[in-house]
C-alpha cells in the first residue's frame, strides 16, 4: 500500500500574509511539519547570485513596486562584479531573477514560499497550494506593537504603508488581487483560532489537497 504520509512527496505550499498575521510563523510551522524547504527572505539571497545583484539591492526593493523610481543616485555597492547585468536593471528585470530563482528551488524537492508572487510565478505546477492569512485589525495592530515596541497609531501607519507595497507589487505582477479569496486556494483568519492552531487547520488542509489524509497530525 502506498505510504500517503510520505514526505518526498512533490509540493508547493505558498503563503500570502496580512502585516500581523502571523503567517510568516504559519509558514515556517508548514515547513516543520511536512520537512519542507522554507523560504521568505532566503529567496532575496537567491536572486542576488541568480542576478549578479547585491543582496542588499533585493533588500531594498522587496515586495515593492515603485522602489526604483524614487532614486535618483544608484549606490554601486548594489550591484555585483558583473556589468551585464546592468542591461536588465528596471522592476521587471529583478522580478524575473527572483522568478526564476523561485522556480530553481521549487525544482530542488518541497518548500514553503512567503509572498512575492511565488503562487503567480509558479502557477503551471500541480504540486502547489496557495493560502493567504489574514487576521482583524486589532490583533495584528498588537502584534506590531509588541514586534517592534511601538504605539497603535505608529503601528496601524505601518501596516497601512506595507500592505498597500505588497497589494500593488502582487496585483502588479499577477493581475490578481492580493488578499482576495478568488487569488488563493484558501484563506484563513489567524485571529479567530490563534496562530498556532490556525498553523495546524492549514496543515490538514494541505493534507488533503494532496492526499496525504493518512497522516497523524503529530507525526513529523
Amino acid at each position: 500500500m502506498e505510504d500517503n504520509c510520505n514526505r518526498t512527496l512533490p509540493m508547493v505550499i505558498n503563503i500570502g500574509r496580512q502585516i500581523g498575521s502571523g503567517g510568516r510563523i504559519v509558514a515556517r510551522m508548514l515547513a516543520d511539519e511536512f520537512g519542507c524547504s522554507f523560504y521568505d527572505r532566503e529567496l532575496l539571497n537567491l536572486a542576488a547570485r541568480e542576478s549578479g545583484f547585491s543582496e542588499k539591492f533585493f533588500e531594498q526593493t522587496d515586495e515593492h513596486k515603485g522602489f526604483l523610481k524614487s532614486l535618483f543616485h544608484i549606490n554601486t555597492s548594489f550591484f555585483g562584479d558583473t556589468d551585464i547585468y546592468r542591461n536588465n536593471f528596471s522592476e521587471e528585470g529583478l522580478f524575473l531573477f527572483q522568478s526564476e530563482a523561485i522556480r530553481k528551488a521549487a525544482d530542488n524537492g518541497p518548500c514553503v514560499f512567503v509572498g512575492r508572487c511565488a503562487d503567480y510565478v509558479l502557477r503551471d505546477r500541480k504540486d502547489t497550494v496557495s493560502i493567504f492569512v489574514t487576521a482583524r485589525l486589532d490583533h495584528r495592530i498588537q502584534r506590531v506593537c509588541q514586534r517592534l515596541g511601538c504605539d497603535r497609531a505608529t503601528a496601524r501607519k505601518i501596516i497601512g504603508e506595507k500592505e498597500d507595497q505588497r497589494a500593488r507589487y502582487y496585483n502588479y505582477y499577477t493581475g490578481k488581487k492580493w488578499g482576495h479569496a478568488s487569488s488563493y486556494d484558501l484563506c484563513v483568519d489567524s485571529s479567530l483560532l490563534g496562530v498556532e492552531a490556525t498553523a495546524r487547520f492549514v496543515a490538514d488542509f494541505v493534507r488533503r489537497r494532496f492526499g496525504m489524509t493518512d497522516c497523524k497530525a503529530d507525526e513529523r
